[in-house]
């Protein structure tokens, strides 16, 4: 069984289904005006096939209305998908803190000495 991040992440792998969350962010939606803007490019199973994914991976809800299938944004794995990244964004910022410091410092040593630069000739005189 795959762990509830590596769904997350699986599921926001797709661009179609990025666009999908996108739409429910505005608010609730059923599944016909969620395929709308696809339908040119895929058919309405290959969308229920995406909206399936996001269901499983626990991104979306849907529910049963005697005709429609309204669907909603569940944002608690979108905030632990969130929450995972946070702790690696805060590692690298740290990281280039420390070397944004390391490369002022070794710019203000180098402007404080005075380099010297030797041009060697060398003169070969055949016999």
């Amino acid at each position: 069984m795959e762990d509830q991040l590596s769904l997350t992440f699986s599921a926001l792998a797709d661009p179609t289904r990025r666009a999908i969350l996108a739409q429910l962010s505005h608010g609730e939606a059923n599944v016909s005006d969620l395929a709308q803007p696809f339908l040119n490019d895929m058919s309405l199973p290959a969308v229920t096939k995406h909206l399936k994914v996001l269901e499983n991976a626990g991104l979306i809800t849907k529910t049963r209305d005697a005709q429609c299938r309204p669907c909603k944004l569940n944002g608690e794995n979108l905030k632990l998908a969130a929450d995972w990244v946070d702790q690696y964004r805060a590692f690298w910022e740290e990281s280039f803190d420390r070397l944004e410091l390391y490369l002022k410092t070794v710019t203000t040593e180098k402007k404080g000495k005075k380099h010297v630069r030797i041009n060697k000739k060398s003169s070969s005189k055949a016999k």
